[in-house]
């Protein structure tokens, strides 16, 4: 039986919880059956100690383990929550009000042209404040799951670097 290693396609259920304030575990997100994760193993983009503590598995084995925010998405970094001037926004000298909500994510680039999710946090009369942090930064993360499958990746997905088909990408 295959086990989860380096260029495995797994699929996984889960259930993650973060630790809140009041250092409750709180539901934030799962993967069911009908809708599982499904990644390539060592070019999935999640962090290290997530794919380490999946490493060897096999389909039908369960797990359970914690990841600190030094093990995962870092400390939240008050240095990326930043005020962007609103006309940044327009196109066609119109903001999209249905975009620009407080709470929506928006795909932002920066003065190099690298890529990054954006959290609207406050519209102000000329500037919006932005949060650039990852959803989970600063979090302590608990995963509960399942493998529910691993198998060889294909020559594409191993050229693409992810998934195809099931639960993958498609092109």
């Amino acid at each position: 039986m295959a086990q989860i290693s380096e260029n495995k396609v797994v699929t996984i259920t889960y259930d993650l919880s973060v630790t809140d304030e009041n250092q409750e575990k709180v539901l934030v997100e799962s993967a069911e059956e009908d809708a599982p994760m499904v990644f390539l193993f060592g070019q999935s983009g999640l962090p290290e100690e997530f794919e380490r503590q999946l490493e060897g598995k096999q389909a039908g084995e369960t797990f359970t383990f914690s990841l600190t925010p030094e093990q995962a998405y870092g400390d939240y970094d008050q240095q990326a929550v930043v005020d962007i001037p609103k006309n940044v926004f327009e196109i066609d000298g119109q903001i999209d009000e249905e975009m620009l909500q407080v709470g929506n994510f928006l795909p932002m680039a920066d003065n190099q042209g690298h890529h990054m999710q954006g959290k609207v946090v406050e519209i102000g009369p000329d500037a919006v404040k932005m949060d650039f942090n990852h959803p989970l930064a600063g979090m302590v993360m608990h995963f509960d799951g399942k493998v529910a499958g691993v198998r060889d990746a294909t020559r594409e997905e191993l050229d693409h670097g992810h998934v195809h088909g099931e639960g993958g990408h498609h092109h």
